[in-house]
Parts: C-alpha cells; sequence; structure tokens
C-alpha cells in the first residue's frame, strides 16, 4: 500500500509500521524540564548518553528501557497525550490526522532530509555524561518548529 502513512489511522499500524513513521529528529530524547507552577515543559540541548547525534538513533533500542529506565515508549494509547512532544513529531501529527511533512524520509526518500531541513538535533545536542542534572536549566532551547 503506497503512501500508508497518509492512509492508515495509528491504531491500524503494524509494529514495523509503527517504527517506521519515526521521523528521526530525537526531539524526544532531550532531556525536558517541567515547571511546577504552570505545568509547560522546556526542551534542553541536552540527550541521552546512548543517542547517537550523528545518526540520531538509539545505540541500543532494543533495551534503551533497561538502560534507561525513565525512557517514554511511544505508543498508540499514549502518543495523543504526550503535549510535549514536538509539533513536526510524525506521531503527533498522524495522531491529529495531519500529513507528514515534505522532509519527513517516508515522504522524502531520504533519511538525511531532517537534517537537512534543520528539524533533527545532529549538531546541536550534548550528552547528558557532561551535563550535571541541576544544571539542565542551562541547557533550555527554544527551536522555531
Amino acid at each position: 500500500m503506497s503512501d500508508w502513512w497518509h492512509q492508515l489511522p495509528l491504531s491500524e499500524l503494524d509494529g514495523e509500521q509503527w517504527e517506521a513513521l519515526c521521523d528521526g529528529c530525537a526531539k524526544c530524547c532531550l532531556h525536558k524540564l517541567e515547571d511546577e507552577d504552570t505545568g509547560e515543559v522546556f526542551y534542553t540541548r541536552v540527550r541521552c548518553q546512548y543517542l547517537q547525534e550523528e545518526s540520531c538513533r538509539c545505540s541500543d533500542y532494543p533495551r534503551r528501557s533497561v538502560m534507561v529506565p525513565n525512557c517514554i515508549r511511544l505508543d498508540r494509547e499514549t502518543v495523543s497525550t504526550l503535549d510535549w512532544l514536538p509539533v513536526t513529531c510524525a506521531y503527533r501529527l498522524r495522531a491529529n490526522n495531519r500529513p507528514l511533512p515534505d522532509w519527513h524520509y517516508l515522504v522524502s526518500g531520504s533519511r538525511e532530509s531532517v537534517h537537512a531541513a534543520g528539524v533533527s538535533i545532529r549538531g546541536r545536542a550534548v550528552s547528558d555524561e557532561f551535563v550535571h542534572p541541576d544544571g539542565y536549566d542551562e541547557h533550555i532551547v527554544t527551536w522555531v518548529e
């Protein structure tokens, strides 16, 4: 089925299609801070140490929840409730019945298009190995979506 990503709702995707929907931006692998008073979520440029910044992929994806117990697993049931997902996230877009952007590799045919469009974290992050958790607030970023 061509353009399955535009035709099928998230609930009908098989495991392979679900994984293929990820655009590879890696913003979900950035540490985020939440304002206790307002609930507002702020992205930092601090990435999980297991995220390979060049490829924007986890170095041990199958064991990510073992290595990082608080790693968020996106699934069909929770994806529409995660307001902190970037507005460009393919899962968020499809949960809201919106089309994928032209730079998404399923549309463009190239995994490099997300990086060329400046949507990924490639070249813009630092590993959490080098930042004390109390210092994450010094790394808050605002990227135009």
